[in-house]
């Protein structure tokens, strides 16, 4: 049984404050300076978030450092952050051996698929 202590309640909830604040201030910014229609920008930025969560994630867990609930990497993708999670699956080696991470980030895959030709 392991002796690390779980974060306090603030620390877990503040993963998801920074999640939505990058995730909102990125779309913004991809909004405004890019070519790309708001449903793009939304999905290229909770891509870059999520990615960057799986890599902070995997970097604490090597450090045995508080780690990101699962329940907010699950979220990023369903909320848009599927490539991005996907990517960060790969390229970190991380979450691989777990197959609710492939099965959210398939469904999500597919649930904004389904949405794509409503949103644009």
């Amino acid at each position: 049984m392991s002796t690390r202590r779980r974060p306090p309640y603030r620390a877990r909830t503040s993963y998801i404050l920074v999640a939505v604040a990058l995730g909102v201030g990125l779309f913004a910014l991809l909004a405004l300076l890019t070519p790309l229609t708001p449903y793009l920008a939304w999905l290229a930025a909770w891509g870059v978030v999520a990615f960057g969560f799986f890599g902070y994630d995997k970097a604490q867990a090597q450090q045995q450092g508080w780690r990101v609930p699962e329940m907010v990497l699950h979220g990023l993708s369903l909320v848009g952050g599927f490539a991005g999670a996907l990517a960060g699956m790969l390229v970190f080696r991380h979450k691989t051996r777990h197959s609710i991470f492939w099965l959210v980030v398939a469904l999500s895959a597919v649930l904004h698929l389904a949405l794509r030709p409503y949103l644009g």
